[in-house]
């Protein structure tokens, strides 16, 4: 009998965001483009008389410990679907950033699909696994996979990419969150103060920019650099404009590129090599996270 199973899983970084109008539904049609980084959360699963959720690690005064965390939700949807009870403990080691644009609460839900499925034996196809994790949240799936992906419809639809070499990023981690709907509506109503519309007839159809995947399947950091794009980034900016100075010094330390990451409040840096990194994680401050891509998807540790 498995008396426990730990699951390690990535964050992301989107190096593009393209967000297509807003829908009758209220959701956008994406082109996501997700990258998977090396900064890990890992999710336990033991045994218990019912589900039970702990944290500890970075941030784990904001996580929550009920069943509106996605680890807990997502071991509930794989109990329903198998017909069997959710009784299991989930302890979560955090490491990516809450709340900061790096699919940090997706990764734990996709860990604890992962891990639930091992402890109870119930032999889930990977398929099943990213329907079920497209149920849970637009970013719970591509965790599963790592490497990179286009993700379109809600982002949960993804293609596997071809990435080569590898490529070195600087986050700048900001204190507090920002709310994913409420940048989306932010979004919008920038795109109707510009005078554009926010509907799906107003804005181009979302798709994934020929250059970026080339550079990617290339492990070409400056063509990457050149296209880095996030239709988010107005938005986090509008709400929290100290990530202008964040950019800007980043920036100025020599980094290729910088980008919200997502909806933020993260800011993602592309650098040249480890000893640039360094160099723009020291302008940086303390806050700052190292690390580079791609990185695999979740998988149990032995």
């Amino acid at each position: 009998m498995v008396t426990a199973v730990t699951v390690r899983v990535p964050a992301k970084v989107n190096v593009q965001l393209a967000v297509g109008g807003r829908r009758a539904d209220g959701f956008h049609d994406l082109a996501n483009v997700f990258l998977a980084v090396g900064l890990y959360d890992h999710v336990t699963a033991t045994p218990a008389d019912r589900l039970t959720i702990t944290a500890e690690g970075r941030d784990t005064a904001s996580v929550p410990l009920d069943e509106s965390n996605l680890a807990a939700r997502a071991a509930i949807a794989l109990a329903r679907r198998h017909g069997v009870a959710p009784a299991v403990h989930l302890h979560i080691a955090k490491d990516i950033p809450v709340a900061g644009g790096m699919a940090g609460g997706s990764a734990d839900g996709a860990a604890a699909l992962l891990a639930c499925d091992a402890l109870w034996g119930t032999g889930t196809p990977l398929k099943e696994l990213l329907e079920i994790a497209g149920e849970l949240g637009s970013d719970v799936p591509f965790p599963l996979l790592g490497g990179a992906a286009l993700g379109v419809g809600r982002g949960e639809l993804l293609t596997p990419l071809e990435v080569a070499g590898t490529f070195h990023w600087v986050f700048a981690v900001a204190d507090g969150g920002l709310s994913t709907p409420e940048v989306y509506r932010e979004c919008d109503r920038l795109r109707r103060e510009a005078g554009h519309g926010d509907g799906v007839a107003d804005v181009p159809a979302p798709a994934a920019d020929p250059a970026l995947l080339a550079a990617l399947a290339a492990g070409d950091a400056p063509a990457l650099a050149a296209a880095l794009t996030n239709d988010l980034q107005p938005a986090a900016l509008a709400l929290r404009p100290a990530l202008a100075d964040t950019l800007e010094t980043g920036l100025g330390s020599g980094a290729l590129a910088g980008i919200v990451s997502g909806s933020g409040p993260t800011v993602a840096f592309l650098v040249a090599d480890a000893d640039a990194a360094a160099k723009t994680a020291s302008a940086l401050g303390p806050s700052a996270r190292v690390a580079t891509a791609p990185a695999a998807g979740a998988a149990v540790l032995p």
